[in-house]
């Protein structure tokens, strides 16, 4: 193997239901949906619907409800074009193919929305800004706005919305009292609005089933704050999403509001003992006054911005007080430990259909330095000469992070991680989808992939906590003789804060970033990376 590393340094996230019930009714999954059925809507009751399908749009597609929102409806037949509206359209492509339409649209900007919602008859929002900062609250309500005045121009004529359960009083946290608000400002749109209201949503990858599995599965005494005796009303995933999906053949009128949940009333800390015993663990827990929202940061998946307004929603009983969903809907949520059984199933898998922190809002969004103009760019870049084929070159780049780790340093990157926790960043929890695969938008620990072309390139955006923006890319060159990898980390500064910052951990670059390009040049010519790891790039590389 020739190895030559060459520097360059420039600038440039039990009670049952009361309602009666039949002996085994809700142990059962609910009925499976019918696909392709005929929409209850006459043509002639609507002219916006004649002699042409009806056009449905999507928002917030890359989240953890949207992303299996849509291959959900797509299956569903030829009733209804999809419409899928994203601010990086690149993200969503990448996990759905090129047989829908995806348009790029941002509801913090007015002028992208009406292309996104031109024609289009139902409208999902399934948007929220809880990763946004401490004005999430008025971030969410003027997204919503933004929303309803482009459905209003666009003649929208309905919005399904997901939103959360709680009883509206001076006690309603923050977030929840944002999920309220942001139904009643869709109906100023003058479309029919169908609310759902949903509390804890189990399913593998889900939020709330990822922080109750870290809780459970890392702590043999769980430390128990006075919110694990709050009461909840726990869905399944699979029936959130059968809600959304008969919400298109729901008849057209006023518009409603409809609490869903399953059939079991029951505190977090049942539900937290639920999954202990389907996982066959002992676990004691203790309660105490409160719990921070760092440490629930430290322990679980959520990162202390989230953990904080997730804390406070903790302490609202999110149950459901009108039934009327059931009437309207032909569906029977399943039972908690139906719920927690089929999660179970799908987490023993390699990984989860979609995940939570896959979701670009959940960490916040590069607009936090918006309007402020970057400096010239700061970049620093190495390569490395191979005698390897570039197929084997990349194979240990695309398994970088998650479990493989950053190949050198890697208590550092760890500290570093826990540094970012400590401000509010996403650390290196969230790990990565899948240990060999990556596509954009994919996470990976504290990066989010922007760009991956096997063998050749692969460029992450850094999502931690900066005063900048920050990208690590690698690219795989053939020559002669073999191939050439080179590793380029890019910083744009924000003000002197930021020149200071970059020149102050430069030094610690050319330890770390030399050590992880010879540990990854290594690692390529070696076995560590099998035959079948280099056919897969091949393979792609071919498509």
């Amino acid at each position: 193997m020739r190895l030559a590393i060459d520097d360059e340094s420039t600038t440039g996230a039990t009670a049952f239901f009361p309602r009666c019930r039949r002996p085994g009714f809700f142990d059962a999954p609910p009925p499976p949906l019918r696909v392709g059925f005929k929409s209850r809507i006459l043509a002639s009751d609507n002219p916006q619907l004649m002699n042409q399908p009806r056009r449905i749009l999507i928002t917030g597609g890359t989240g953890y409800v949207g992303g299996r929102l849509i291959p959900l409806l797509r299956d569903r037949g030829d009733d209804f074009q999809l419409r899928l509206m994203a601010r990086k359209p690149d993200y969503l492509r990448a996990r759905v193919g090129d047989d829908c339409e995806i348009v790029a649209g941002d509801v913090t900007k007015p002028e992208t929305l009406t292309a996104a919602l031109e024609r289009i008859d139902t409208a999902y929002y399934l948007i929220h800004s809880m990763g946004s900062g401490e004005d999430f609250e008025d971030q969410d309500r003027l997204a919503a706005r933004n929303f309803a005045e482009a459905a209003r121009a666009n003649g929208v004529n309905r919005i399904v919305y997901l939103g959360g359960l709680g009883e509206r009083d001076e006690s309603l946290s923050k977030h929840l009292r944002s999920r309220h608000e942001v139904g009643a400002v869709l109906k100023e749109s003058g479309a029919q609005v169908i609310e759902f209201r949903a509390s804890i949503v189990i399913g593998s990858g889900s939020l709330s089933f990822e922080l109750i599995r870290a809780l459970v599965q890392k702590l043999p005494v769980m430390i128990c704050p006075k919110w694990v005796s709050t009461k909840a009303q726990p869905i399944a995933i699979e029936d959130v999403l059968a809600y959304l999906s008969y919400a298109l053949d729901h008849e057209y009128g006023e518009s409603k509001v409809y609490e869903i949940g399953g059939p079991d009333q029951v505190s977090y800390g049942d539900l937290m003992r639920e999954y202990a015993r389907q996982r066959g663990l002992k676990r004691l827990m203790i309660p105490v006054p409160c719990l921070s929202s760092l440490w629930l940061a430290l322990v679980t998946p959520v990162y202390a911005t989230i953990g904080r307004k997730l804390v406070e929603s903790l302490k609202n009983p999110t149950v459901v007080n009108n039934s009327s969903a059931l009437d309207a809907f032909p569906l029977r949520p399943m039972s908690l430990e139906s719920a927690i059984q089929r999660a179970l199933s799908k987490e023993d898998q390699e990984f989860a259909t979609t995940r939570w922190q896959d979701a670009v809002s959940s960490s916040k969004a590069p607009s936090r330095f918006g309007g402020e103009q970057f400096g010239n760019r700061l970049v620093d870049c190495r390569t490395v000469s191979l005698d390897l084929t570039p197929e084997q070159a990349f194979a240990p780049i695309q398994q970088i992070g998650g479990k493989t780790g950053w190949y050198y340093g890697n208590f550092l990157w760890r500290i570093r991680g826990f540094l970012d926790l400590l401000v509010g960043g996403p650390g290196l929890r969230r790990g990565r989808r899948h240990p060999v695969e990556l596509i954009v938008g994919d996470t990976l620990d504290c990066w989010r992939v922007e760009k991956i072309d096997a063998p050749r390139e692969l460029r992450l955006h850094a999502e931690m906590r900066l005063p900048g923006r920050a990208w690590l890319e690698f690219t795989v060159t053939p020559k002669d003789a073999g191939c050439e990898i080179a590793q380029t980390a890019i910083f744009d500064p924000v003000g002197l804060f930021g020149l200071c910052y970059w020149y102050s951990i430069w030094p610690l670059h050319q330890f770390i970033f030399t050590g992880m390009l010879r540990r990854i040049a290594e690692a390529a010519a070696s076995d560590r990376f099998d035959k079948s790891s280099n056919e897969k790039l091949a393979a792609a590389s071919r498509v």
